[in-house]
């Protein structure tokens, strides 16, 4: 049985690259406040969030983790393919544009029997999906499926929630609360993946995208000894 854990890193497109249609249409909340201060803070929100939708982002970055090959494979987008590894040869780097870093994922998602998400339902699994169809790749399978079926798919933030019975807080908080070494750093963050992009920082991203999967894994090790009752 082939398992991967895996996650992406997204960016969005300069917001005035938009149609003036499709600006019109995030900002049609922010235009209705009367205040200054709370329709600039709309509007910065609204630009902010850009990066989340496939429509207005690309995908920067995909992290894998083979759970039995105990190695990380992470694709990054680069037009100019080049290959390294990290100094204990346990992270493999390979920078390729995203359409063939999206095409690489779908072919090893053919070939795998479970995945394992932090937040992949809503988010990671739709925009790969969405964003491939965008660039005319079909995905190899549905990963979503059925929600309480996790024989193929392991969304870790609906296993420690219950799905959806308790509050939900991000994967930095859980790995400070179970102990394990959070990807997050003073300097780098999800929050902060724009402005590494924009500085040229994309090997900065992927080595972020190398740590979250790990920490993906070791928090899916918690779930699977602890709290995976039958």
């Amino acid at each position: 049985m082939r398992r991967i854990v895996f996650d992406i890193e997204t960016c969005s497109y300069p917001f005035e690259s938009l149609s003036e249609s499709q600006r019109e249409y995030l900002l049609r909340y922010a235009e209705k406040e009367s205040d200054f201060e709370k329709k600039q803070h709309q509007i910065d929100d609204a630009v902010r969030y850009t990066s989340l939708y496939p429509f207005t982002a690309k995908c920067i970055a995909i992290g894998i983790y083979d759970i039995e090959k105990e190695k990380s494979f992470v694709y990054y987008e680069n037009e100019k393919p080049e290959e390294w590894a990290s100094e204990d040869g346990l992270v493999h780097y390979k920078g390729l544009p995203e359409n063939e870093m999206l095409s690489s994922f779908w072919k090893i998602i053919e070939v795998t029997d479970q995945v394992v998400t932090f937040n992949g339902r809503n988010f990671d699994i739709p925009f790969l999906m969405l964003r491939s169809a965008i660039l005319k790749i079909k995905p190899a399978r549905n990963l979503i499926g059925n929600r309480y079926d996790t024989s193929s798919h392991i969304d870790l933030l609906d296993q420690f929630t219950f799905y959806g019975l308790t509050r939900k807080f991000n994967l930095d908080f859980y790995c400070h609360a179970f102990g394990i070494e959070s990807p997050k750093t003073k300097e780098i963050s999800g929050m902060e993946v724009k402005n590494l992009y924009e500085a040229g920082r994309l090997k900065d991203i992927a080595t972020y995208c190398s740590r979250d999967i790990y920490a993906t894994f070791k928090l899916y090790k918690i779930w699977e000894e602890y709290l995976n009752l039958k």
